[in-house]
């Protein structure tokens, strides 16, 4: 295996690729919300999913930062997945309050969430 194929390889591992219970995505804009609601949004997430104890071990959360989520409009827009639970104004002031309910006590705020998608799980060999 060649440098350039350790490096991801290396990189996905110390990043816990791979045991992470769920999968965070979060639009920052700038059509959803402007790009400062939608970066002050993003911060909050990654502050309290590290104060929450979900940046790493068992339950962890891993969060991805997103220019589209193609829902233009009440943002920011956030999908959380494998569950593909969809949220609209993921404002920073209702992210630690998403973090503990959503996330640490696995209830869902359905006054936030516009759509639902939970991904099925398949056997990847019949696929």
């Amino acid at each position: 295996m060649t440098e350039n194929q350790q490096q991801p390889e290396a990189m996905a591992a110390k990043l816990g690729i791979g045991s992470y219970c769920r999968h965070v995505f979060l639009c920052t804009g700038p059509e959803c919300c402007t790009p400062e609601v939608g970066q002050a949004a993003w911060e909050k997430l990654k502050s309290a999913l590290k104060d929450a104890g979900l940046a790493a071990g068992a339950n962890a959360c891993y969060r991805t930062k997103v220019g589209c989520l193609r829902i233009c409009c009440a943002g920011p827009t956030m999908v959380v997945y494998p569950e593909g639970t969809w949220y609209q104004g993921m404002t920073a002031d209702r992210i630690t309050g998403f973090v503990q309910q959503h996330l640490t006590d696995g209830r869902p705020i359905p006054e936030w969430i516009f759509a639902r998608n939970p991904l099925e799980v398949k056997d990847r060999a019949s696929s």
